[in-house]
């Protein structure tokens, strides 16, 4: 081979660089709250405060509930409602902040974690975008099973839910152990 004549190497791409997924995380959060705006919108728009819709008599009904109050409409009949919206707009904005931090840092690779973060993160701005614009949240599923009476929830509330319950898996789920 003379000295004018090139080798090249060709590498394999690096196994050690994870595409970083914390845009599909994003994207995941951003989906939550979208779906969560129109399902609002549209119970909004079809139902007057208090009026429901039955989809299965006895079990499910969409009604629309303004829920001035805390998760299960906690605090919502206080004397001082405004202090209580302050209180859950702060503790619901520093809940946003965390769940973006904690996402940022584990969201480089896709794990149930960082869907369940994204999940949560959705929701909790959901909720959060109403308390701030309409001083309320808008509440829409209502269950029913026998004689109980779930209390009124929303697509944001189902997303924060879910995503709490994929945590627990995570955390009790077997880990594998090193050789």
């Amino acid at each position: 081979m003379s000295s004018t004549d090139k080798t090249y190497e060709t590498t394999a791409p690096s196994t050690d660089k994870v595409r970083d997924r914390r845009g599909l995380a994003l994207a995941i959060s951003a989906g939550v709250i979208l779906l969560d705006r129109i399902t609002k919108h549209i119970v909004v728009q079809q139902l007057p405060n208090g009026q429901t819709h039955t989809v299965i008599p006895g079990v499910f009904r969409i009604s629309d509930v303004h829920n001035t109050g805390a998760a299960f409409s906690m605090f919502a009949e206080t004397a001082s409602p405004d202090t209580v919206r302050y209180i859950l707009i702060a503790f619901s904005v520093i809940a946003v902040l965390v769940l973006l931090g904690m996402l940022w840092r584990v969201g480089r690779t896709l794990s149930l974690s960082t869907v369940a973060l994204a999940l949560i993160l959705g929701g909790a701005f959901g909720n959060l975008y109403d308390r701030v614009k309409y001083k309320y949240v808008v509440d829409f599923l209502e269950v029913r099973i026998y004689h109980y009476h779930w209390p009124d929830f929303n697509v944001a509330d189902s997303c924060i839910v879910i995503g709490a319950c994929l945590l627990l898996i995570e955390i009790f789920r077997p880990q594998p152990t090193e050789s």
